[in-house]
This record gives C-alpha cells, structure tokens and sequence, in this order.
C-alpha cells in the first residue's frame, strides 16, 4: 500500500507530549507500506488489524496500545492509505474530528475526461 502521508505522522509525533507515538506510529507505517501488503477489502484490513474499525468511510487504527488514534481512508483500487488525522484517545472521544475528516461525507465526485475535439475525415 502506498500511505499518504509521512509528514503528517511526524508532525503528530514531535507534537509536545506525543512523542510516545512515534515509535508506534513508523512501526505501523512500515508495516501497511510494505510491498507485500495489498488490502483489496475492509476484511483484509480486519485480518490484519483485529482492532481497527470502520467509521463511515473511514478506517480508524488504534496505535500505542489504545492511546492514540489514527484516522485513514482507503482506496483499495488504487492501493493508497490517506492518513487524515491522528490524535490522543481523549479527544477520538469527542468525536468532532468525523465531520473534519469527513467520514460520512459521499465520495467525491469523478472528474469528467475533457472533452476532445472531433476529428475531421482525412480527404475531405
């Protein structure tokens, strides 16, 4: 899988206070960027992380033995993880951050191809 991005579990974890996570946090990163793991489904991703659920169309991971709280969502297709927040159990609790993330928003919508001029007959 490919995880967007990087920098932004680095700039959680040299937060004040949340340096902890940073152990849990590359460990997790390494392992789901690995070439050898290919979620096509929400069950691969259970098999994987028992402890992981699912919220709208969010995947949210439990890191550091349930302190913090990484929220995600996954393009299975396109074999990408975006990683859209990460915080302290406490405020996962306050349950603001679904509608930030938006995990119950729609999918966007696919851009339309741009349309092409039509071509004329050669001859003529």
């Amino acid at each position: 899988m490919r995880v967007i991005s990087r920098a932004r579990l680095r700039r959680f974890w040299e937060t004040s206070g949340c340096e902890d996570a940073s152990g849990p946090l590359r460990a997790w990163y390494t392992h789901v960027s690995s070439k050898t793991v290919t979620w096509q489904s929400w069950s691969d991703v259970r098999a994987m992380f028992g402890n992981a659920s699912l919220v709208g169309n969010c995947v949210v991971f439990n890191i550091g033995g349930n302190k913090y709280r990484l929220v995600t969502r996954i393009l299975y297709r396109n074999q990408k993880v975006f990683i859209l927040k990460v915080m302290k159990h406490t405020t996962y609790d306050k349950a603001a951050w679904k509608e930030e993330c938006g995990c119950f928003a729609p999918p966007p919508k696919k851009r339309a191809a741009p349309k092409r001029p039509k071509r004329r007959p050669k001859g003529r």
